[in-house]
């Protein structure tokens, strides 16, 4: 362990900052490689806050935020009166190894058709009729529904705007069959938003935009699955996914989640499985956040079994403190994480617009594949997302909706029912648009559920996101699941003056 300060030497020289960007947001990089790459070592101590200012020339302020960053990711710790540490992290691993996958070569032309036999036709017909989503909520939203952000605040006459002005006066080009990884402006629009605001060192070439994230984790599953493969997933986890896998032909793997994230120990001794689905960022739907150390563990699992690691970063924009926290996909250095993203969370489900980040050899096939299905994306909505996005109304409204989502977070925490027979305590919600509240018994949990209903308040059971032959008892995954970014503040209040009088009663 190194006990002596960073010499103030090692800033000048090993870190240059553009005077026209972001300096905290720099520094906060520029720190968080050199931790990564093993030039500043568990245990090593940084300077004072106030020295490094003075070091690069820079205000205090912003070397303040990028240490609050990097001790909300778990990059660093303070020692009280003893200043502040890189933290003890895993040991990266040395040795790169390139990704292989089951995938057609990109200069592969003819494709041998087999036709299915009887048997294979009945066993999809059967993984289809055992592994397919539920019929979503009718009407409009309500309390406590969740995966809803408040698009009631979608700036909608922008949106009318800028797509007539679209079709006023079409690029004749745009109209023809587009590229099937999606509107060229648009990708370059997201790589741009994700190296700014989530630190993803990514290209537009990477990107294949999805008709939602569902449709991105359903075509890793046609592509990096063969049936028989072992899947691991978050177990209790989004149990979308799992469905995608399974229609596939996966064997899924439940893996446990604590307190840190998925149980990486467990991963590793699952001996068939290459592929793992995790939600990092806020864990669906325990609410989690993976740590760094687990996020580094995950990753090295990736590289010794030649895997990959699908993230999906379903509501990761919403954080209430300090910026939100780097994706998976920016420790990644080996090319090992597929990251799924969407316009859902921020906009409205109904836009159906979402997008993959792939490594650069997986690019060619996902494009070709989802070509399969749905030849290209559709053309006026990418357009018109790629000039919102350029005009600067997308990093507005994100503001707004993040605002939205706070002040509703707020009201829920504040009006909560307490001392509710058989219902735990509310946990610290720090990020994301839901959050869970266990419950003593499966069977209080059924009839808490059913009470909301009859006063036309939605609450989710927690048991229904767990693999139905989990080795957990039963009464242990019961628990509540609540949206609170779907209605407004007083809708909100009234919902939850039903539920007293209805649970209590």
């Amino acid at each position: 362990m190194q006990d002596a300060p960073l010499s103030l030497s090692f800033n000048p020289a090993g870190i240059e900052l553009d005077r026209r960007q972001g300096l905290s947001r720099q520094l906060y990089q520029a720190l968080r490689v050199r931790v990564l790459d093993g030039r500043l070592a568990s245990g090593t101590r940084l300077p004072a806050s106030r020295d490094l200012a003075a070091a690069l020339a820079i205000s205090r302020n912003s070397v303040v935020r990028a240490y609050d960053q990097l001790y909300a990711e778990g990059f660093i710790e303070g020692r009280v009166g003893d200043g502040t540490y890189v933290a003890q992290l895993p040991q990266a691993t040395a040795s790169v190894k390139k990704p292989s996958a089951k995938i057609p070569a990109k200069d592969s032309t003819i494709v041998p058709v087999v036709l299915p036999t009887k048997t294979l036709y009945s066993g999809a017909l059967e993984r289809v009729e055992k592994n397919h989503l539920p019929t979503p909520p009718s009407g409009p939203p309500r309390a406590f529904r969740v995966g809803v952000p408040a698009f009631d605040l979608f700036p909608f006459e922008v949106w009318a705007k800028l797509n007539a002005a679209f079709w006023r006066k079409p690029d004749l080009q745009q109209l023809c069959y587009g590229a099937p990884q999606g509107d060229e402006r648009l990708r370059g629009m997201i790589a741009a938003y994700l190296r700014s605001s989530r630190g993803m060192q990514c290209t537009a070439e990477q990107i294949v935009v999805t008709s939602g994230a569902q449709q991105g984790i359903s075509l890793c599953a046609q592509l990096l699955v063969e049936p028989g493969d072992g899947v691991a997933i978050e177990n209790p986890g989004y149990r979308a996914a799992g469905h995608a896998f399974a229609v596939a032909g996966a064997r899924l793997h439940g893996v446990a989640v604590d307190s840190e994230g998925i149980d990486c120990k467990a991963l590793a001794g699952l001996g068939d499985c290459r592929l793992a689905y995790v939600t990092p960022s806020h864990q669906y739907p325990s609410g989690v956040v993976m740590s760094l150390a687990r996020r580094l563990e995950l990753l090295a699992w990736a590289e010794r079994a030649d895997g990959w690691i699908i993230e999906d970063d379903y509501d990761g924009e919403y954080r209430y403190s300090g910026a939100p926290l780097a994706p998976l996909a920016a420790l990644d250095r080996q090319g090992r994480v597929i990251y799924v993203g969407t316009f859902g969370k921020v906009a409205f489900p109904a836009l159906r617009l979402g997008y993959l980040v792939l490594p650069p050899a997986l690019v060619n096939a996902f494009s070709q594949r989802r070509a399969v299905d749905v030849r290209h994306s559709e053309v006026s909505t990418q357009a018109v997302m790629a000039e919102f996005m350029a005009a600067g109304h997308f990093q507005r409204h994100i503001r707004r909706m993040r605002r939205a989502a706070l002040s509703r977070r707020n009201a829920l925490l504040a009006g909560w029912p307490q001392g509710i027979a058989g219902i735990g305590s509310l946990p610290v919600v720090t990020t994301g648009l839901h959050l869970t509240v266990r419950v003593d018994s499966h069977a209080r949990e059924c009839e808490l559920v059913e009470q909301a209903a009859s006063v036309d308040v939605e609450v989710n059971a927690l048991s229904r996101h767990w693999l139905p032959d989990s080795p957990t008892p039963l009464d242990q995954r019961a628990g509540l699941v609540l949206g609170f970014a779907a209605v407004p503040e007083v809708d909100i209040s009234a919902a939850l003056g039903r539920l007293e009088k209805v649970w209590r009663r």
